[in-house]
């Protein structure tokens, strides 16, 4: 797919469009089914990843360091959009997101939560579950580590 876009930028190098087609993506992706809370006062301190074209979200996830989210470096918030699906951005996008950890966090231990019927995605880039598994929002969740 041509003309798509790959972005990494820290809160404070966001634009407000550029806000908005994130929040605005996580809304459609997020919300449909589960009415948690997107603004959780962890966007400032994420990096944020994403894939657009013509200015729309295809595909987006936050990266955080350690010591954040958990001990080690972790990954969230992942998304693909309607326009954004059956192009393999998703395995893009998370293998662009192992390899900024790698290089700017200086690690490949990372831990995620990931809804259950992703998992086999998960693992695919060496993600294992770690049998703690939980409902979030009434999703079956499990967190997985990647060593």
């Amino acid at each position: 797919m041509s003309n798509i876009i790959w972005k990494v930028k820290s809160f404070e190098e966001i634009s407000t469009s550029e806000l908005y087609e994130i929040i605005k993506a996580r809304i459609d992706v997020f919300e449909q089914n589960c009415p948690y809370p997107d603004l959780d006062n962890y966007d400032k301190k994420a990096l944020h990843l994403w894939a657009e074209k013509d200015h729309h979200i295809l595909a987006y996830c936050r990266i955080f360091g350690k010591e954040i989210k958990y001990t080690e470096c972790s990954i969230g918030r992942v998304l693909t959009t309607d326009e954004g699906r059956g192009k393999s951005l998703g395995k893009q996008m998370l293998q662009y997101a192992v390899e900024i950890i790698e290089n700017r966090f200086c690690t490949s231990e990372i831990r995620i939560s990931g809804q259950d019927y992703l998992l086999p995605f998960y693992s695919y880039f060496g993600f294992e579950d770690t049998g703690k598994k939980y409902l979030e929002d009434n999703i079956p969740h499990t967190e997985m580590f990647r060593k």
